[in-house]
Order: structure tokens, then sequence, then C-alpha cells
């Protein structure tokens, strides 16, 4: 029967897939990969043969319409992404969009998101929060860090490690030395960490330490 499957993939350790990921994309007539290069070898370990096709934010305004027409058809199309879940800073929203817009059945599984055990591990307040993914690099940056700066909720910020040092002076510039952030940075793998303080602090540890991996920022909101 034609739906849309959002299937989340470990976002390291392999062992953190689950039995119904597996099962899902067995199943489907048709794996959209983010890149299959990275997604065939997580499907060769599980031993998935289902067709494999490339679906990244390069292409992917240009194949929307014709995967619809596809799942209009009768197909089962799974998305994945090269780790956690579809959509999240990920592609996969605009497909999802447009089954929604084509009254098509989407079915997203749980599984694996690099921010939510970055924030539970953070120490801060999780009962209200905001994801803010990739921050500007350029334009529309200074805007965004000057509203944030009054943003009283927990905050969460996906950053790549060249860039973490700046982001964590900017913070610093913006939000204050002493407002407390909490960095992940390979979270599942071997060398999985998080290092917790003021901001000031967890910059002067990374200017001295520079970071590799994937990366995850927390940040406590504005004191009331």
């Amino acid at each position: 029967m034609s739906k849309l499957y959002l299937v989340p993939t470990p976002i390291g350790n392999l062992k953190d897939m689950t039995f119904r990921a597996v099962e899902v994309l067995n199943e489907v007539d048709l794996i959209l990969a983010e890149d299959t290069r990275t997604s065939g070898k997580l499907l060769k370990h599980f031993e998935i043969t289902t067709q494999m096709q490339s679906h990244h934010m390069h292409n992917e305004h240009k194949t929307v319409s014709n995967l619809i027409e596809k799942l209009k058809s009768g197909m089962s199309i799974a998305i994945i992404s090269d780790a956690g879940t579809p959509a999240i800073s990920d592609p996969g929203f605009l497909l999802t969009r447009a089954a929604v817009e084509n009254n098509i059945e989407i079915e997203c599984l749980p599984g694996a998101t690099a921010f939510v055990p970055a924030l539970v591990n953070s120490g801060l307040p999780n009962d209200k929060f905001v994801f803010e993914g990739f921050l500007p690099v350029k334009k529309g940056r200074q805007t965004r860090l000057l509203l944030l700066a009054e943003e009283t909720r927990t905050m969460i910020f996906y950053e790549s490690p060249h860039k973490l040092v700046k982001t964590l002076g900017h913070f610093v510039e913006y939000f204050g030395e002493d407002r407390q952030v909490s960095v992940s940075r390979e979270l599942t793998k071997l060398y999985e960490e998080t290092v917790r303080g003021t901001a000031k602090e967890v910059l002067q540890h990374y200017t001295s330490k520079p970071p590799k991996g994937e990366i995850v920022i927390v940040v406590a909101g504005k004191n009331k």
C-alpha cells in the first residue's frame, strides 16, 4: 500500500538501529538516502537489499513531484538521512509536506535524534526548549543572536567542529560570558564527551582543544 515512511538511523552506534526500522527498510519498494555511499554501508550491515535512490538538499526540490507520483501509483517509500531522524536539519520536510498535501499516508518511526540525549544530559532545564538547528552562517546571524539573547527557554543548536569556537565566542558576546552552556560531541560513539560550564569556560576549553566530530550545543535561556 502507498505510504511514506520516515525512518531514523543511528547517529553513531549501529546498535541503536531498531528492529522495526530494519523491517520497514526491508519491506518498502524504495529507500531515499541522503548519501547512498554512507547509507549503503548501513544497509549492507543489516543485509537490506532494497533499491536505494539519492535524495538530498541539492536535488530534493526537483525530485519531489516524481516521488509523489510514485507514491500515488502505489509504491511504498522510506526516507533516511545519514544519521538521525529525517527532516531534523536533514532532507525530508519537503517530501513530507507534499505527501500531506496529496493525502498520502505518512508514518514516522521513533528513533535516534542527536539533540535529545544532548538536551537530557546537559543538566539544563528541559521542560521547555527551542530547537534552533544551525545558525545562519552570515546573513541574518547577528539578527538571530540578538533575538535569541532574550529567549528564556533552553536553546539547542547544531554546529560543525571548525565553527564551534566562533559560535561559542558569539554566545559570550550576545548572551554573556556567564550563560550556562553544554557541548555534546560524538554522541553514542567511542569518544563521546560532554563539556559543561559557562560560555566563557567552554569557549576556553575548545580554544585550547580543537574539537572533532558531530556537535550539539545546549544553552540555558535568559533568567526571567
